[in-house]
């Protein structure tokens, strides 16, 4: 989920639970052939990215310890000149990416050069068919299925235009039984088209999830963030604001209806947030899969000599239980293999026709 940010010569361009299309998944590895040989980077010029991004670290990392330690280990790396023989600019980011998840798993943070050639990822073997994107980012699709209206999202980006055509979609079938959300292929994003679409799901006001995130990283780059965006009291260091949805004051139809997310492995960041979010208000059955698990927020920085690094600077999770989906994921409610989720959810549905109704939403903690 993107909270937006000026832009500013180290920029943070916030993907609050995620960059765009990226998600949990680390850096490819990049097939030597595709690689530029044109740049080269020197020990000086190593030495140079890995002070300023221990530096970065130890100021702005979501969790204060961990990006102490992360700051540390690259400091040890520079001073034994650990990455000399690699010249390589990618080889160097995903050394450096290797040994900063080897100190503490995360979901987001990578290092990489800015020019880097876009080599996707090939699919596993054994990924489900249904959690392939099929479309441009954002909302793949959006059908009726008998009188079940469904939306399949792959991305959430970081404009209004895929809330916008999904709130469009809803309205013009709001006498549908139910809503079932496909989140399945959904790598990440922003938080602007949750903001645009969950009004027409609540009666009352609910507190989705709350945020925390280190007051150094917002003193250097203020973040851009709505009115959904609630400022609570938090401990020393850190700012906190809740996620707030307010019910659509004009639209009534789909306030009740029952409402389903399918999730799968894949399922990440930005994502999970609406998932986490659903089930702690208790607004949606989850069906499918324990999602990826990429919980933190943050931003790219940019670093010498051409590198950018994915830096989480928050942590997204639940007021009551403080429990996020770090390296954990959501679990769904009702459990399905991926590919199944869609069939198993439609026969919930008609087992349990009201089980995915409206039902009071916890009080704002």
């Amino acid at each position: 989920m993107s909270i937006r940010r000026p832009a500013l010569a180290a920029s943070l361009a916030l993907a609050a639970i995620a960059a765009p299309a990226i998600g949990a998944e680390a850096p490819a590895t990049v097939p030597a052939a595709a690689r530029s040989s044109a740049a080269t980077l020197s020990p000086r010029d190593q030495h140079d990215v890995l002070e300023r991004f221990a530096d970065v670290l130890a100021r702005r990392f979501a969790d204060a310890d961990t990006g102490r330690r992360y700051a540390a280990r690259l400091r040890e790396q520079a001073a034994r000149r650990a990455y000399a023989k690699l010249s390589d600019p990618v080889a160097f980011g995903e050394a450096v990416t290797a040994d900063l998840q080897a100190v503490a798993p995360d979901g987001h943070l990578r290092l990489a050069p800015k020019a880097r050639p876009q080599v996707r990822r090939p699919a596993p073997a054994d990924l489900p068919a249904s959690t392939r994107a099929s479309g441009p980012p954002g909302l793949e699709e959006a059908r009726m299925i008998g009188d079940v209206a469904y939306l399949r999202f792959n991305e959430f980006p970081q404009d209004t235009r895929t809330g916008e055509a999904a709130r469009a979609f809803l309205l013009a079938h709001a006498d549908a039984r139910a809503v079932i959300l496909d989140l399945r292929p959904h790598r990440g994003g922003g938080q602007a088209t949750m903001d645009v679409v969950l009004p027409l799901f609540y009666a009352q006001p609910a507190t989705l999830l709350r945020m925390d995130t280190r007051a150094e990283a917002e003193a250097e780059a203020p973040l851009e963030v709505g009115p959904t965006m609630v400022r609570q009291p938090g401990p020393d260091g850190i700012i906190r604001r809740d996620h707030v949805i307010q019910p659509d004051p004009a639209e009534t139809r789909l306030r009740d209806a029952p409402l389903y997310v399918l999730t799968s492995r894949r399922t990440a960041s930005a994502a999970e947030h609406l998932v986490l979010g659903l089930k702690r208000t208790h607004r949606a059955v989850v069906v499918g899969e324990t999602t990826a698990g990429a919980g933190r927020f943050g931003g790219f920085v940019d670093l010498p000599h051409g590198f950018a690094a994915f830096v989480p600077i928050g942590r997204t999770y639940d007021p009551d239980t403080g429990l996020g989906w770090e390296g954990r994921g959501v679990a769904p409610d009702v459990a399905a293999p991926a590919d199944d989720a869609l069939a198993v959810a439609l026969a919930h549905l008609d087992s349990h026709p009201t089980a995915a109704a409206a039902s009071p939403a916890p009080a704002n903690p």
